[in-house]
Order: C-alpha cells, then structure tokens, then sequence
C-alpha cells in the first residue's frame, strides 16, 4: 500500500489517475507531475520506487498546491468568513438554504435537510 499525503493510492491504478484521489490535485496538476517526473500515463502505483515517490512528494510541496487537510481549512476559513461577515451568501448558509441563486418553492429539499449540521458547525 502506498500512502501519499494522507491519502491511500490504490496500486492498480495508473499512477496519473492514482494522483488525482488525493484530494486537491485534479487532472492537469497530475499530468504535470507525471510530466516533470518522466512518468508515462501507463505506469502503475506498485512499480513506483521510494526514491520516486520521494521526488513526487517534494514536486508537489515546491509547486505551491494546497492539498488536503490545508485546502480543507481554507475552505472552512473562507466560509466562516462569509458567515461573520453576514453576508448575502453566509445568511442563506446558516438558514439552511440554497446559496447561488436557485428557487426554493419546488427544490432545496437537500439543503433544508441538512440545515442543522451546517449552521451548527460554521457558527462553533
């Protein structure tokens, strides 16, 4: 098993579509790696040595990308923000409501559903 960035790579996937469970990196970023490292699209997870999963953690702390649980806290941070602010955006989120413009007289049902768990965890 192969564990990058606290992220589990399943060893039969291709290592380009293996890089893009992790979460923050999408298509283009991986492509990028496997570029940079001389990987082809075919490579898989299990024929990766240490030293070439060394040089793909280091390429991707020096590409400047927030991955996981720091993209994840920016996103919070940035939500909270919206909430603090009382903004038109943070008010429809704390009422449980649609947030980007979409009717609520037939639809919404998911976002009243889960109007208790998101208030209570950006307000706390």
């Amino acid at each position: 098993m192969v564990y990058i960035l606290e992220t589990k790579l399943l060893e039969t996937k291709p290592i380009y579509y293996a890089i893009k469970s992790i979460y923050g990196i999408g298509k283009k970023q991986s492509f990028f790696i496997c570029k940079r490292l001389g990987f082809s699209k075919n490579l898989k997870v299990f024929e990766l040595s240490s030293e070439q999963i060394l040089k793909m953690l280091k390429i991707i702390e020096l590409s400047g990308l927030f991955v996981t649980n720091e993209l994840k806290k920016i996103q919070i941070f940035g939500l909270k923000k919206l909430v603090n602010i009382k903004s038109y955006r943070g008010l429809r989120r704390i009422n449980g409501l649609p947030v980007r413009g979409q009717r609520t007289h037939t639809n919404a049902k998911s976002a009243k559903k889960f109007k208790k768990i998101r208030s209570y965890s950006l307000i706390g």
